[in-house]
């Protein structure tokens, strides 16, 4: 069984201290109905985004250890060459979709002076530095968005945040559009603090997403907590 589980953990390409933590959950039937469920339709001849080696390259960037600021999603971008595994990221070189030019935004006004916007949208760096840069749903089609909700990642998802949650060390949890701010009833609000808004989206930026200053509250308290803050900068 552990040899199995093992190929299980490298054929989804989880590499880090993610892939003990979601060792069982892999194999659940629900994941491998999931998994299965995405094979086929690349088979079918659908595009999937993002591509198959970067389904979990926010955990891979980010391990569990490491984390202490989750911002949580919808789903990934659905233009070509925009996902990436990384939520509201996308690769240097590629135009900002409107979502990130709206966090952008509020970036500028949270955090200015200390503050000018970057030429690329690659998040990496944030990663890097211990904020996880999930979606609820981890995959979608080509020019779909929603596409591959209610397929399990859902489920999944609810995982990964109930661990994170149940760990005791103090996390910001930045919660975007509606799918994410339901998975506020998971977290422990007596360790972790909850920042909730609208999605970055220009379809409803404008109903509450700027002027929240999610980036300055989480460094307040990850300081607080006696944690290093986020160098929220780019480039």
């Amino acid at each position: 069984m552990e040899l199995q589980n093992s190929r299980n953990m490298a054929e989804v390409g989880l590499n880090n201290s993610w892939s003990i933590k979601l060792n069982n959950e892999i194999n659940k039937p629900y994941m491998l109905k999931l998994l299965d469920f995405i094979k086929t339709e690349i088979k079918l001849g659908k595009v999937i985004y993002p591509q198959p080696n970067n389904y979990f390259a926010a955990l891979n960037m980010c391990p569990f250890e490491s984390t202490k600021v989750i911002i949580l999603g919808q789903d990934p971008y659905h233009g070509e060459g925009q996902a990436h595994g990384l939520s509201f990221s996308v690769k240097e070189g590629v135009k900002l979709p409107p979502s990130l030019k709206n966090i952008f935004k509020e970036l500028e006004t949270d955090l200015s002076p200390n503050w000018s916007v970057p030429k690329s949208g690659d998040l990496s760096s944030w990663a890097k530095q211990g904020v996880l840069l999930l979606n609820t749903t981890m995959t979608v089609e080509r020019s779909k968005p929603g596409s591959h909700q209610k397929k399990g990642w859902e489920t999944f998802t609810d995982v990964i945040l109930q661990k994170l949650s149940d760990d005791q060390r103090p996390k910001v949890f930045i919660l975007w559009g509606a799918p994410a701010i339901k998975k506020a009833e998971l977290i422990d609000t007596d360790k972790h603090l909850v920042l909730q808004s609208v999605h970055p989206s220009p379809l409803s930026s404008y109903r509450g997403f700027f002027g929240s200053r999610p980036f300055s509250k989480a460094n307040e308290f990850l300081t607080k907590t006696g944690q290093t803050p986020i160098d929220w900068r780019l480039g």
